[in-house]
């Protein structure tokens, strides 16, 4: 079955028993894992890991794996990130399963519309495929809306707005400063509490963002001492990794279609004077000199590097300070010697 943004909500907070595979695909990788979550939350189950390669190698143990018994009692949900073309024989065999004991959720990121896998979910009626896509306008505030209320936060339409301005439109990241505030504020479910602009600037979400954005920064323009220096201040036991790579994601989407157009001849000031949205005095500087450093095949090897760093973080024993210091220094490195 395919959802539909006007139903997706009801399917992961209401699942349905016929269900047995959530694929979860499209660009917004953090929208996809935020539904996943409330699915597993609904459910009253806990994950459990499985990698798209175990399932190449032996197609038949997602099902068996579904099928399964937990040994500690209470429900599990099979969760696979990043789930491949490599899955799509197993994921036969689930769906044709006599029954299953646990639910299997996918992660996608991006599918075209000829994929297999993504063909099996919308025609089976045992599993439900959403693609999720970056709120923007409306949609974005009404997203911050809705995970605020699950913290026990009344979040209007301004606060929304800056939220989700501040944030880039990124639920995980969304999620994390609504937690926060609703830490501040005392709110719960149980208890609600009304969010306004006096309770953002005594959390200060924007600075913890814009911290995430100036590491992002200083490895694009090569800036390794004070890279290093920053990354050491990052505490060793945090939850910073992943928002910074996703700062560094979106510092590298913006970038790539103006160097793009720097290719083909256009002058850097114009392009910048013409970004999708306006750029201050300050950064119209930094993307300056990132645009002189990084060419549009090196831009989306970055892309690439990140996307995949993001992915390795949530299933890597190191240390998430030890994983992404690396990359951005190794960033940097590249950087500096661009010149």
């Amino acid at each position: 079955m395919k959802a539909t943004k006007s139903n997706i909500g009801r399917a992961v907070d209401q699942p349905a028993e016929a269900v047995r595979f959530y694929l979860f695909h499209g660009p917004d990788e953090g929208q996809s894992r935020a539904l996943a979550t409330r699915l597993l939350e609904a459910l009253g189950a806990t994950k459990f890991a499985m990698s798209s390669g175990e399932i190449k190698t032996d197609p038949a143990s997602l099902a068996d794996e579904a099928s399964a018994m937990s040994l500690f009692g209470g429900k599990r949900a099979i969760w696979i990130e990043p789930a491949s073309k490599d899955v799509e024989e197993g994921v036969i065999g689930l769906l044709d399963a006599a029954a299953v004991e646990s639910v299997v959720v996918a992660i996608a990121g991006q599918l075209p519309k000829t994929s297999p896998l993504l063909k099996l979910a919308e025609a089976s009626p045992r599993a439900l495929a959403f693609a999720s896509w970056a709120p923007e306008g409306q949609d974005a505030e009404r997203m911050v809306s809705d995970l605020g209320r699950r913290f026990g936060l009344k979040v209007g339409p301004p606060v929304a707005a800056r939220l989700a301005d501040n944030t880039g439109n990124d639920q995980a990241i969304v999620a994390q400063e609504l937690q926060k505030l609703a830490l501040y504020l005392g709110a719960s479910p149980e208890s609600p509490r009304d969010l306004d602009h006096e309770a953002i600037d005594a959390v200060g979400a924007e600075s913890a963002e814009g911290d995430f954005l100036r590491l992002a920064d200083l490895a694009l323009t090569g800036e390794i001492d004070e890279l290093a220096d920053e990354l050491a201040r990052l505490p060793s036991a945090g939850s910073e990794a992943i928002p910074v790579v996703r700062s560094l994601q979106r510092r590298l989407l913006m970038l790539a279609p103006l160097r793009a157009r720097v290719e083909r001849g256009e002058r850097p000031d114009a392009v910048m004077t013409s970004a999708g949205r306006p750029l201050f005095s300050k950064e119209q500087s930094k993307v300056r000199r990132m645009l002189a450093k990084w060419s549009a095949g090196d831009l989306a090897t970055a892309a690439d590097r990140a996307g995949k760093l993001e992915r390795s973080l949530m299933f890597t024993p190191a240390p998430d300070r030890e994983a992404l210091g690396e990359e951005l220094l190794a960033i940097a490195r590249k950087a500096r010697a661009s010149g």
